[in-house]
């Protein structure tokens, strides 16, 4: 049957079957094209999109309003809405479903973007929140599916760092959908959620992917096709930044952690903002405090040829466009 998601709320790749995952990907790749080939497109006239943001940021923001612009569409940019102030969830999404054909949320709470899917009307997609963030996972999909020449379920990825944050969590049940091999590296104290873990593997049964935990890096990321790591405190736990360091040093992906793979092939994926030098103020800080030149990920490799971030980077337009136009455009 052909893939129809019109209506549909992105709020996690739970939701969604591998079939719909891959059309996305596809209809990306396709989006892709025309991009660079100048075409625009008209999907989205007539419509109006609302980003309505709790937390900062620079691709989510730009990667939605570029992609909505692109077919035509108009976009409405709020971080001073009351929601939650002088106004429930509820009465929130009802008010922005009479105004507006889509809802992007980034914020702190999964429950606030399922309350706004419940209530709104129209299609609500997770720009991020502290337990998902599928749309960054679509895009990496698609930049692996660019990069490695294989199918996904001849794959392996290992995500080294923090794995019960949402990265973690996103990235081992996209994995596991599209029967990528996964393997979490991380110190036991930052394992994910046996829930998670759980719940992958019983999609991984399904797919034929293979998914591990481990604090052992060496075993870990052996036969990677590629390594994936995230900032070592999230937004909001800048608090927790000596304990996290401490505890993360030793998984700090560098030249000597990419040869554990055994794969001179292997490349490096981070979903960005990443601390791989001193040239912000947070990396300033921490070398001044804690003598360290990089955090997650060195800069060496992160500048290598087997860094691929600016294309996770730029794919995140290509896939977010791809899930609005399937969800409320004119396809």
């Amino acid at each position: 049957m052909p893939i129809n998601l019109n209506g549909r709320s992105l709020l996690t790749l739970r939701d969604y079957s591998p079939d719909e995952i891959e059309y996305l990907i596809n209809l990306s790749i396709n989006l892709k094209a025309k991009k660079r080939s100048g075409i625009s497109g008209t999907a989205l006239q007539g419509k109006n999109i609302v980003l309505l943001f709790e937390k900062t940021s620079t691709r989510t923001r730009c990667a939605f309003e570029v992609a909505v612009f692109d077919e035509g569409g108009n976009v409405t940019f709020l971080t001073n809405s009351q929601m939650g102030v002088k106004e429930s969830i509820e009465d929130t999404a009802k008010v922005l479903g009479r105004y507006y054909d889509g809802i992007e949320f980034r914020g702190y709470q999964q429950e606030t973007v399922e309350n706004l899917a419940l209530h709104a009307g129209v299609p609500v997609w997770n720009g991020l929140t502290d337990s998902y963030h599928p749309t960054q996972i679509l895009a990496d999909l698609l930049t692996m599916k660019e990069h490695i020449y294989k199918p996904f379920r001849k794959m392996k990825l290992s995500f080294v760092g923090d794995a019960r944050n949402n990265m973690g969590n996103s990235l081992m049940i996209g994995a596991a959908k599209m029967g990528i091999s996964f393997t979490a590296v991380a110190p036991p104290s930052l394992f994910p959620s046996e829930e998670i873990v759980n719940y992958a593997r019983g999609i991984a049964a399904e797919s034929g992917a293979v998914i591990e935990v481990t604090d052992e890096i060496a075993p870990g990321v052996k036969g990677s096709d590629a390594i994936y790591t995230d900032v070592w405190a999230s937004l909001g736990e800048e608090d927790k930044l000596a304990e996290r360091i401490a505890l993360l040093q030793p998984y700090q992906v560098n030249g000597d952690l990419m040869k554990k793979t055994g794969n001179p092939d292997a490349l490096f994926m981070h979903c960005l903002p990443s601390f791989h030098d001193s040239n912000t103020s947070i990396g300033a800080t921490v070398k001044e405090k804690y003598g360290l030149d990089a955090m997650e990920v060195s800069d060496e490799v992160f500048r290598s040829r087997q860094s691929i971030v600016f294309d996770q980077a730029e794919n995140r337009m290509h896939t977010i466009k791809a899930v609005i136009l399937a969800t409320c455009g004119k396809l």
